[in-house]
């Protein structure tokens, strides 16, 4: 009798401000395959960022990638696209920044450099959340603790990461392994546009939506994206 073969190794790719605490649910979920997390804190560019997560990576991998992480696996499929088995994105998109959102995030440098790093994460909380919860400590309380461990160096290095980012919606056509893209109906950050334009970018891309759900996906409705997560990367 042929032994199965072992389960593919799992990278999750966090976005900005989120640490490892963002996939606690999901990592738990999937706790029967081998799970690294990307580094998304040491260094100032997507591709830098790419470039370190293949280094630490094995071989061969499925990529679930979130937001930030979301720019980084499309550097990832640019870069290597041979050792990703299956991609996720969730709550991501792929055009570059917009002279309207290069200002805003500007704007968010000179507050961090003056010393104003609370602040910044108290203008985002908004729109991380569905509306429902933009007050509630179950929800707000892990995403202010995940932004004050991230910090406001490592922000900054994350923010220019963003800012130099390139579009990345001429790659998509050539990402030939299967991929999954979800999004929260409400998320204040991603609009529908942005998930319709990935999943009728990538071949035969599946778009699924989380309703009453806004950008941390994985905090607000955790057991629907571990479903989701499951089905796909358990598929031959």
């Amino acid at each position: 009798m042929t032994a199965s073969p072992p389960p593919t190794p799992v990278v999750f790719a966090s976005g900005q401000l989120l640490t490892p605490e963002l996939w606690g649910p999901t990592a738990a979920a999937l706790a029967d395959r081998p799970l690294s997390f990307a580094d998304n804190q040491s260094d100032d560019t997507v591709q830098a960022m790419a470039e370190r997560l293949l280094a630490d990576a094995p071989p061969r991998f499925d990529l679930v990638a979130h937001a930030m992480g979301g720019f980084v696996a499309f550097a990832v499929m640019r870069t290597a696209p041979d050792r990703v088995r299956r991609l996720a994105l969730l709550s991501t998109l792929a055009p570059a920044d917009t002279p309207v959102q290069t200002v805003r995030r500007e704007g968010y440098l000179r507050l961090v450099e003056a010393g104003r790093f609370d602040e910044v994460v108290e203008e985002r909380l908004p729109i991380l959340l569905h509306p429902t919860r933009r007050e509630d400590p179950a929800f707000t309380t892990p995403a202010r603790r995940m932004a004050a461990e991230t910090g406001p160096e490592t922000f900054l290095r994350q923010q220019r990461a963003i800012m130099t980012r390139p579009d990345s919606r001429p790659c998509l056509p050539a990402i030939a392994c299967p991929t999954l893209v979800i999004a929260g109906r409400q998320d204040g950050i991603v609009t529908q546009a942005h998930q319709d334009e990935i999943a009728s970018g990538i071949p035969d891309a599946r778009l699924e939506w989380l309703e009453h759900c806004g950008h941390l996906i994985t905090v607000e409705q955790p057991a629907a994206v571990n479903a989701l997560l499951r089905a796909f990367l358990d598929a031959p």
